[in-house]
């Protein structure tokens, strides 16, 4: 194998392990807060490991995310919180929000559940509807969740009044840049927790696909005073990288990158229009004409099992030069 091409499978490869430790580790601090020795330096450390992850690929740390979460084996509450936490470092960016609302935005995404940390992970295998001490648990956890932060020594106004209010719906016919900061910062949140709620599977239902999950957010109607949706298919795409999508030719496929349109993303095909799975991936720049993405798929509607460093490593070449990812995908990539 080439220096080059085995320097890039090991980088990737670490990436992936680096992306599974970082759900293991948010796992056990959300777990067992109590447990843990300066909870805030700890929460600190994952927020820069997630920037660095971000930092390095977006699309690789967007195609992990959505991956690795809907087959999360650390709980529900874990994974739901690293989604919502990416998602809202990516719309930090968008929105260009200052250093301290940025910061307490993702702290606030990695925390807010972390008074019902186990209901959260028990609801999401649950397959009867919640109970009402389960309800009640669910509409009081908002602020059970502030009040344990700062027993954690949690100070930052900004995050705990998040925390306390993340499920305050904030009017989206005003303006983002009219509001205060934690009005501003609980519409973000509230949107990106919603949106990352629809897309996961839980035993009581299927998760939806994510054009259909962003469709619900904004409504028809209000699309065009949805700041939030609309940065929010804006930056990662309407089938964002690690989603599923069935093209116009048949096949059904994964989404790698995000293209220069939110609806033309680069994707590779897994299974033909007979529902047989191919032996290799098939590459396509849906934005250079056919296939184009003809619905999104949700997460249960694709049965194939993927090799994600083989994915990631395709995606990556997929944005190289025209003749070097020309070269290197010439050589076979196994699916599984």
């Amino acid at each position: 194998m080439h220096p080059a091409r085995a320097a890039h499978d090991e980088e990737y490869e670490d990436l992936l392990g680096l992306w599974g430790d970082l759900e293991s580790g948010l796992s056990v601090l959300l777990a067992r807060p109590q447990h843990v020795q300066d909870f805030s330096a700890k929460v600190r450390q994952f927020d820069h490991w997630l920037q660095e992850l971000v930092t390095h690929d977006i699309d690789a740390a967007l195609y992990l995310m959505f991956q690795l979460a809907a087959t999360s084996t650390v709980g529900y509450s874990a994974s739901h919180a690293l989604v919502c936490a990416t998602l809202c470092h990516i719309l930090s960016r968008g929105f260009d929000l200052p250093v301290n609302e940025r910061n307490a935005l993702v702290r606030a995404a990695l925390t807010m559940n972390i008074g019902m940390t186990r209901l959260q992970d028990d609801l999401a295998v649950q397959r009867d509807p919640p109970s009402s001490a389960q309800k009640e648990a669910i509409a009081s956890h908002p602020l059970r969740s502030q009040d344990m932060l700062e027993q954690l020594h949690i100070t930052n106004d900004l995050w705990l009044d998040l925390v306390g209010q993340h499920h305050t719906r904030v009017s989206e016919r005003t303006a983002l840049d009219q509001l205060s900061p934690v009005d501003r910062l609980t519409r973000i949140l509230g949107t990106i927790d919603r949106y990352a709620a629809m897309i996961s599977p839980r035993k009581s239902r299927v998760g939806r696909s994510s054009t259909d999950s962003v469709r619900e957010l904004v409504g028809r109607q209000v699309q065009e005073r949805d700041e939030v949706g609309l940065m929010l298919v804006r930056t990662v795409g309407l089938c964002p990288p690690g989603s599923f999508v069935r093209l116009d030719n048949g096949d059904i496929a994964v989404v790698l990158r995000r293209g220069t349109q939110a609806n033309m993303p680069v994707v590779a095909s897994l299974v033909d229009r007979q529902n047989h799975p191919l032996s290799e991936p098939r590459l396509h720049q849906t934005a250079s004409g056919k296939p184009r993405i003809q619905s999104a798929l949700a997460r249960n509607a694709v049965t194939v099992e993927l090799n994600h460093r083989t994915m990631v490593r395709l995606g990556q070449f997929a944005a190289a030069p025209p003749s070097s990812a020309t070269r290197l995908l010439t050589q076979p990539a196994p699916l599984l």
